[in-house]
């Protein structure tokens, strides 16, 4: 009984974290359609399991999220690319929830260049 028990609890402790990983990532919590937003990047925090870039969109701050390292290298980016006071053009899938002012970018542009983080998406 008492290796019933702590297996379960074991299971359990393994499970749940899994389950909230799972519901921030991916594209669940997008609305499925695409908005395109011009702005000025303000804070950049890059690495896994994705970049968080701040960006000030005629004076509201947005959320965006970028690939993971490896993405964001195969788009073509190099290190310094998204730096603070760029100004930056992103096209991705927004939240559900409007108030969130977040979006997960499937394509960027720094300037005339386009990176695409999502080939294949729309």
């Amino acid at each position: 009984m008492i290796r019933f028990l702590f297996t379960m609890v074991l299971t359990l402790g393994l499970a749940v974290p899994m389950v909230g990983a799972q519901a921030h990532h991916g594209w669940s919590w997008t609305t499925g359609g695409n908005i395109d937003l011009t702005g000025t990047i303000r804070t950049v925090r890059l690495g896994n399991p994705h970049g968080v870039l701040k960006i000030d969109v005629e004076g509201e701050e947005w959320t965006a999220e970028v690939g993971q390292p490896w993405r964001n290298e195969r788009a073509g980016l190099k290190d310094g690319d998204l730096a603070e006071g760029a100004e930056i053009r992103v096209i991705g899938e927004p939240a559900a929830d409007v108030s969130e002012k977040r979006v997960k970018v499937e394509r960027l542009y720094l300037g005339e260049q386009e990176y695409i983080l999502y080939p294949g998406r729309d």
